[in-house]
């Protein structure tokens, strides 16, 4: 039973989001884990070098790992960016700025309303490969650009984007990065430090260094398998991951009428120390007081817990270690019809590395909320050298409690161990729908990405939409998103009827509600609780080194290469990013583009976007 004093130290997860293998966000993963997929796949073709390169422990290719589409793109449009700063940024920097908006959006948050906050960011990441891929080029590659790869402005621009002034930091303990980061994020919430964080882990594999060095420590499977838990486990299969959890304290949380997705009761992370033999095996000792550790900051008992997402790589070494921890702390006392529940979502897409911890976190939220566990792949065969009296690793779809507890584990090469426990949240108290007719006001930047969202609102009432009442599907899209400049507004007492308006285009009488600020929204739709309405439709295109066309217009090809952030014609060269020192390097391209020498006192008295564009046309005229 909680406690007041429970209450009051519990962490609420609100908001959730991510890009895995095979699953662009939560629900696309509930869907891949519930229908048993994996969802590794041979490596993709613009990453065949890096596999030729790699071979694994037993000399032949890994060429299979769990890999996310599209790592390339981004819509720069919305974040205000030049297509040359976005070819620049790390595509790490470009995918969690995009999962963060929609992690926001699934919590509720108008991004707006926390600028100037202390809202904290908390990233777990131990990779810069876009960085040192291009640093490795040579020392002509070390431009001032680069600085904006390096791994602390992964948090960093995401704090600055959203104007955020709490904590934000990039925590690296290797594969137990992201778990840390939530315990560090639980730490600042309960002391009162941030009223709101924002923890990310984010791993994209671009490089084959690592896998090399790993392949060579025989950590990676021969066939990109990864089989926790079974007698022929035999290493990992890499995987890509970027995701993003909202945390709130759980009183604040209620208060807000936000959607509870999990509640994080407690957590603790500890070094083995010098308890294991060196610094890169495991302990059991340690493992065994990480999780004591947490189930005492959660007040829960071991006994008490169903399910454990465990670390669970498919490592011949770490998964008996695990699994007799798991065992030993949670697996006694237990009677043959309720066996602590282990499962690996590593099974399914691979192991996301610093990220991994994160991608646990979701999956043991969505169990929690679906109250099922859905199977972990690859373990027909149980180990030989665990007990498995108290254990099992469920092979097909396992219903839970409708207040149940689960824990999750990450370990790291660093010694580090992190464990997060969870409990379910309580329904929320939601009222019927009476007949009223109420607005669904959708808006969005650009026309193309409001045509896209009314398409998805429509599918989504007639699908998970449908469980929630129309009036709180209203009031969250009235509410609780960013008023864009273009919007459509639709009527309706059912679900239906939205559909159907929707589907056939705005409702003229209620143009008044296209207003940013005319109408009194809060007093029309009264309190109610957030609702989950499709996120953004991002408008995204390709942005990567070396794809970018030159183009016959000499003006776009300088502000398309040097431009910063966007910009119109009356925009100075100063404030998009064109310096004194960018145009010393603009003026060597213009003149081996040319064949004419530039004047530098004319080149320096450029002053806006206009300007540029007038003197590179007039100036590949006269080189003509």
């Amino acid at each position: 039973m909680t406690t007041s004093g429970d209450h009051q130290r519990s962490v609420a997860i609100v908001g959730m989001s991510c890009r895995l293998p095979g699953a662009a966000s939560p629900d696309h993963l509930w869907e891949l884990l519930r229908a048993g997929v994996d969802a590794t796949s041979e490596t993709p073709a613009e990453r065949d070098d890096s596999a030729a390169s790699l071979s694994t422990g037993t000399g032949g290719p890994a060429s299979r790992g769990g890999f996310v589409e599209g790592v390339a793109d981004f819509d720069a449009e919305f974040f205000g960016m030049s297509a040359a700063e976005a070819t620049a940024l790390d595509p790490q920097q470009r995918l969690l700025l995009m999962c963060a908006w929609e992690s926001l959006e699934d919590a509720g948050i108008v991004p707006e309303a926390l600028r100037g906050t202390r809202t904290g960011v908390f990233v777990g990441n131990s990779r810069a490969d876009f960085l040192e891929t291009a640093l490795q080029q040579g020392l002509s590659s070390a431009t001032a650009t680069q600085l904006g790869n390096v791994r602390s402005l992964l948090a960093a621009r995401l704090s600055h984007v959203l104007d955020l002034r709490g904590p934000s930091a990039v925590i690296d303990t290797a594969c137990s990065s992201a778990l840390t980061a939530v315990h560090q994020a639980v730490g600042s919430i309960r002391s009162g430090e941030v009223p709101v964080a924002l923890v990310a882990g984010v791993n994209l594999p671009l490089r084959p260094d690592e896998g090399v060095m790993m392949s060579h420590a025989g950590a990676l499977s021969p066939d990109g398998r990864s089989r926790f838990g079974s007698a022929d486990a035999d290493g990992h299969a890499p995987a890509d991951a970027v995701a993003v959890v909202v945390l709130k304290p759980l009183e604040a949380a209620l208060a807000d009428g936000d959607r509870v997705r999990a509640v994080i009761a407690g957590s603790a992370v500890g070094n083995d120390g010098a308890s294991s033999s060196s610094v890169l095996n495991p302990s059991l000792e340690g493992q065994l007081d990480v999780l004591r550790w947490a189930h005492e900051d959660a007040r829960i008992a071991p006994s008490e817990v169903d399910f454990v997402e465990a670390h669970g790589a498919g490592s011949p070494l770490l998964d008996p270690l695990e699994l007799t921890a798991l065992g030993r702390c949670m697996g006694t006392f237990r009677s043959s019809r309720r066996p602590l529940l282990v499962g690996s979502v590593k099974s399914n897409l691979g192991h996301a590395e610093a990220a991994g911890g994160l991608v646990g976190l979701i999956k043991a939220a969505l169990c929690l909320e679906h109250r099922q566990v859905p199977p972990s792949l690859h373990a027909e065969l149980p180990r030989s050298d665990v007990d498995w009296s108290g254990l099992s690793i469920p092979q097909e779809i396992t219903d839970i409690p409708q207040r149940a507890v689960a824990g999750v584990s990450a370990q790291g090469s660093s010694s580090l161990n992190a464990h997060v426990v969870l409990r379910s949240a309580e329904p929320a108290r939601r009222e019927g729908d009476d007949g009223t007719r109420w607005p669904l006001v959708l808006s969005a930047r650009t026309p193309e990405a409001l045509a896209e969202l009314t398409r998805a609102c429509a599918e989504h009432l007639a699908g998970p939409g449908a469980a929630f009442p129309v009036r709180d599907l209203c009031r969250s899209a009235a509410l609780r998103r960013t008023r864009f400049e273009h919007r459509t507004v639709v009527i309706g007492a059912t679900h239906q009827e939205l559909i159907e308006a929707l589907r056939t285009g705005s409702t003229s009488e209620l143009d008044r509600f296209l207003g940013a600020e005319s109408v009194d929204r809060e007093g029309l739709f009264g309190p109610g609780v957030h609702a989950p309405l499709p996120t953004y439709p991002w408008q995204t295109r390709r942005y990567w080194p070396g794809d970018e066309p030159e183009g016959d217009d000499p003006a776009e090809w300088l502000l398309g290469k040097h431009a910063r952030t966007g910009f119109d014609q009356d925009s100075t060269l100063a404030d998009i990013g064109i310096d004194s020192l960018a145009k010393l390097q603009l003026m060597v391209e213009v003149q081996q583009r040319t064949g004419r020498e530039v004047d530098p006192e004319e080149l320096a008295a450029l002053r806006t976007v206009r300007d540029l564009c007038r003197w590179a046309r007039q100036l590949t005229e006269v080189s003509r």
